[in-house]
């Protein structure tokens, strides 16, 4: 995989996207535009963090959650891919105080009090963040009996709020299987982003299970 190339692409969408942002005057283009510039710059960490130039990486997702965060304020109602777009940028990025920061944020903003699967998934991921096992438990069971959710991502953060070593092991396989059998990709990056965000949360309970393939770094 070029990821060179990869990053290339996303850095020329990012300032493209950059130079023709709309004046806040006309805050629904421009909310719209700042979650594009968001998912390019995402897509250029994860370009970045696959061919190891963690750093540059950690500045292109901090630029991701930024842009997302930004464009929040103008969003629709029930806009929750803007906080899990932040805080599972600042995870990848390696920006634990950051992603701290961006959970409360979530919290903050009521994704704990809301109705819908993203919602709560927003939530549970900014529980777990902030190491409040017990109440990320309750979301991430609720996500499990939700037919619309990836059942296996449910798994995971249950397993990982529970602190279930073996459990999370079988549960993130899973989720690992489900990106390897994709044809497609997000931004047209081959990366298990997913996979990477709940490595993340499970090293920090040194859990991490012990896992190889050609989408992750």
């Amino acid at each position: 995989m070029d990821w060179t190339e990869h990053f290339a692409r996303e850095e020329e969408r990012y300032r493209d996207g950059q130079a023709r942002l709309p004046d806040v005057d006309d805050p629904d283009a421009r909310q719209k535009q700042l979650t594009r510039m968001g998912n390019a710059a995402g897509g250029a960490g994860l370009a970045l963090l696959m061919e190891g130039r963690d750093g540059e990486a950690t500045e292109w997702f901090s630029l991701a959650a930024e842009r997302y965060r930004e464009s929040f304020a103008d969003a629709p109602p029930e806009s929750w891919g803007r906080p899990i777009g932040a805080i599972k940028s600042l995870l990848m990025g390696g920006d634990w105080e950051g992603a701290e920061a961006a959970a409360q944020w979530a919290l903050e903003v009521g994704a704990a009090d809301a109705e819908s699967q993203i919602g709560k998934y927003a939530a549970c991921l900014a529980l777990l963040v902030l190491e409040r096992d017990r109440e990320a438990r309750a979301l991430a069971d609720d996500l499990r009996t939700h037919d619309g959710f990836p059942t296996d991502v449910a798994d995971s953060l249950a397993m990982i709020s529970a602190q279930d070593v073996a459990g999370y092991q079988l549960a993130v396989e899973s989720v690992l299987d489900s990106f390897e059998s994709r044809d497609e990709y997000l931004e047209d990056m081959p990366v298990a982003d997913t996979v990477i965000v709940l490595q993340t949360l499970a090293l920090q309970r040194d859990m991490a299970a012990e896992l190889e393939s050609q989408l992750l770094p």
